[in-house]
């Protein structure tokens, strides 16, 4: 129980970080540089231009409502209870950065690329605690249910472009709806290195007529488990063993450095691997991201 509220505790106290972060990045990089900002803080600050007494944060809570009486249905009450906590946080945030500060237009591409950075690497802090900011962020961890095989930041690419396009409409600028795809894409991509970029290992194939010492040094040395596959070459017709492994990122200068001292003429094919499950790596969860 002990280990289960402390596990809680920091997951809330990085989503609490990742929401000021979230809302200094729109605050300073979209708000005053009127960039296009996709999702439902995006429809935000379409309302808040029209009525300018309606605080873009209040204006979020609000419609966020009927989507997370859906989210509860279909993702359950854990992430339903840290999402409202994310949203309310962060479009808190949001109001009380507004009134405490007034951030200066600045160069609209240092705009779109700080703001990009700052809002794909909070998203990416809060989706990795299991919980969603709400809004598009919420559709799109809910067409994730559907769309299993498309990587988060992808999903969200294509539900906020509608967004900044009526947010630029509503500006009666063009540059704003360009700015904003730009930073859509830089928050995306950045969304995705948090989630899956930090999940990087690699697979190895080595195929050497040194397979055995190879083999157990690997197992005893580096701690790697290791399956033999029987393969044959093409032009010579003679059988081979070749050894896949798969391994971490920091140890992949030992793994050449130790196949080279076994055997220099071995042939070794290193490869990026996502989302290894198993021994030594990731445990499957239900509906991960």
């Amino acid at each position: 129980m002990k280990q289960f509220v402390k596990k809680q505790l920091i997951a809330y106290f990085w989503i609490t970080m990742a929401s000021l972060c979230y809302a200094v990045g729109f605050n300073w990089c979209y708000e005053p540089n009127l960039i296009g900002f996709g999702g439902i803080t995006g429809v935000g600050q379409i309302i808040n231009h029209f009525f300018p007494w309606a605080p873009i944060g209040t204006v979020v809570i609000i419609l966020n409502i009927p989507l997370f009486l859906l989210g509860w249905k279909f993702l359950g009450g854990h992430i339903l209870v840290s999402s409202l906590y994310a949203m309310f946080v962060s479009s808190a945030f949001i109001d009380i950065l507004h009134l405490l500060y007034t951030f200066q237009p600045m160069d609209s591409m240092l705009a779109c690329v700080f703001g990009g950075v700052l809002m794909g690497g909070s998203l990416g802090i809060v989706f990795l605690q299991g919980a969603t900011t709400g809004g598009t962020d919420l559709i799109a961890r809910l067409l994730k249910l559907r769309f299993s095989w498309l990587p988060m930041g992808k999903l969200l690419l294509g539900v906020d472009l509608a967004v900044i396009l009526a947010v630029a409409a509503v500006f009666g600028n063009l540059n704003s709806a360009l700015y904003g795809i730009i930073a859509l894409y830089l928050s995306a991509f950045v969304m995705d290195k948090v989630l899956y970029g930090l999940d990087n290992a690699k697979v190895a194939y080595i195929i050497s007529d040194s397979y055995e010492a190879i083999t157990q040094r690997l197992i005893h040395d580096i701690d790697r488990g290791v399956t033999i596959l029987h393969g044959q070459g093409a032009y010579s017709k003679s059988d081979k063993k070749v050894l896949m492994v798969a391994f971490k990122q920091k140890q992949i200068v030992e793994i050449k450095r130790m196949v080279h001292e076994l055997d220099p003429s071995a042939f070794l094919v290193v490869c990026d691997a996502h989302a290894v499950l198993g021994d030594g790596f990731r445990v499957y969860k239900e509906n991960d991201i």
